[in-house]
């Protein structure tokens, strides 16, 4: 399968370097707009800078898990035909990069509660990406973070709260700061 896109890239390159400097724009897509932009750069950062306004909770998180999620993640968040996101692995366990085979869960990988919810809102649900409200959003990190004993059944997130629970991996990353200096760690 790689070497026919291989072929296909190859092919369309040296098409685009063929054609002639004075063809016409293929007028295809619009300049963006200042409102599209700002609705796009929208970076949350592991201490909370950037999460909106709003609140969700677990029992809400539930329920909205079952109607948008549960199809392709399975019922409380295994078993379905895409990612596995619950899971923990034994306290101090993190085998990634030297054992093959296991899945990297919310609970066991990912270092901040707040990428969490970065990547839901701008990438869930699969067929609708960015339709979720804010409050949908908290209501499903808080489900979430339920099903990876993160979070007690009756717990309620918001910008506040989101950023402070602590993940099992978080010690084994570094935040990433290039928005506030230059210089990359």
């Amino acid at each position: 399968m790689k070497a026919p896109v291989t072929v296909l890239l190859m092919c369309l390159s040296v098409q685009l370097i063929a054609q002639p400097r004075d063809m016409a724009p293929l007028d295809v897509g619009k300049p963006a707009s200042q409102d599209l932009i700002h609705r796009w750069n929208t970076a949350i950062q592991p201490d909370g800078r950037g999460l909106p306004p709003g609140q969700g909770c677990v029992s809400e998180g539930k329920r909205l898990y079952a109607k948008q999620c549960a199809a392709c993640h399975g019922e409380e968040g295994k078993g379905g035909v895409y990612d596995v996101l619950v899971g923990r692995l034994p306290e101090g366990s993190f085998p990634f990069a030297t054992e093959a085979g296991h899945k990297k869960t919310i609970g066991n990988y990912w270092p901040w509660p707040t990428t969490l919810f970065d990547y839901i809102r701008r990438a869930m649900p699969f067929l609708t990406p960015g339709t979720l409200s804010d409050a949908q959003t908290y209501s499903l990190c808080a489900y979430l973070l339920h099903l990876n004993d993160l979070l007690p059944e009756n717990a309620c997130l918001d910008a506040d709260k989101l950023p402070k629970i602590v993940m099992p991996a978080q010690h084994r990353f570094v935040p990433d700061n290039r928005l506030q200096t230059s210089s990359v760690r």
